[in-house]
C-alpha cells in the first residue's frame, strides 16, 4: 500500500497493493492496522454506498457538531473527488485539492475530521465506498456551496447537475463557524 500526501494537511491519496491475474484482482479496501501502520487512527463505525450518473455533482458536504474522518473508494465508475479545509486555524484553511479516483486506478482519498467533500461523475455511472468515522446525523448536516469563487475548486465537469439543496449551501464566508466545534490544526496524519 502506498500513501501520498497531498497539499492539504490531513487529506491523503491511498494506492492499495492490488492482486491480479487473467482471473481478475483482489485488494484489501481497508484493513485497521496497516492503516494504523500509516498514520491512520480514526475509528471507522459506518459503512456508506451510493450511486451518482455521470454529470451529477454531490456537495460539498459536511457534519457540523461532529466532524467525520472518511475513507472513499469508487467501486465502479469514475469521479473527480475534492476536500475542502474547513480548520479554522489551519493554514490552508479555504483551500481545496481533487483527484480522480475510479475502477481503473482502484485510489482512495481519506480526509481527517474537519473537511468538506464533494464529487463529480467523469463516467456513465459511479458507485461510492464510503467508511465514515462518525454515524451519518441528518440534523448535524452542514454544506458549502459546491462553486464559490473565493474557494475557486476547478470542477472537470462545466454544467454538472447539482440537486436543489446543494444548489442553496452557503459560501464559505457565510458559514457560522460558532456552531461547528473547533477541529484543532493538524488533524489527522501527515
Amino acid at each position: 500500500m502506498k500513501i501520498s500526501a497531498t497539499k492539504l494537511k490531513g487529506v491523503l491519496l491511498i494506492e492499495p497493493k492490488i492482486f491480479g491475474d487473467d482471473r481478475g484482482f483482489f485488494l484489501e479496501t481497508y484493513q485497521a492496522e496497516r492503516y494504523k501502520e500509516m498514520g491512520i487512527f480514526d475509528h471507522f463505525v459506518q459503512d456508506n454506498h451510493s450511486r451518482s450518473v455521470r454529470g451529477v455533482l454531490r456537495g460539498m458536504h459536511f457534519q457540523i457538531k461532529h466532524p467525520q474522518a472518511q475513507i472513499v473508494t469508487v467501486m465502479r465508475g469514475c469521479i473527480y473527488d475534492v476536500c475542502v479545509d474547513l480548520r479554522k486555524d489551519s493554514p490552508t484553511f479555504g483551500s481545496w485539492v481533487g483527484v480522480e479516483l475510479g475502477d481503473s486506478n482502484r485510489r482512495q482519498i481519506y480526509m481527517a475530521p474537519g473537511f468538506a467533500h464533494g464529487f463529480c461523475v467523469l463516467s456513465d455511472w459511479a458507485d461510492l465506498h464510503y467508511k465514515v468515522s462518525r454515524n451519518y446525523d441528518s440534523e448535524d448536516e452542514g454544506g458549502l456551496f459546491w462553486n464559490d469563487s473565493d474557494i475557486g475548486v476547478e470542477w472537470p465537469i462545466p454544467e454538472p447537475m447539482v440537486c436543489a439543496r446543494d444548489q442553496k449551501f452557503p459560501r464559505l464566508i457565510d458559514i457560522d463557524f460558532g456552531n461547528m466545534p473547533h477541529v484543532s490544526y493538524p488533524a489527522g496524519p501527515l
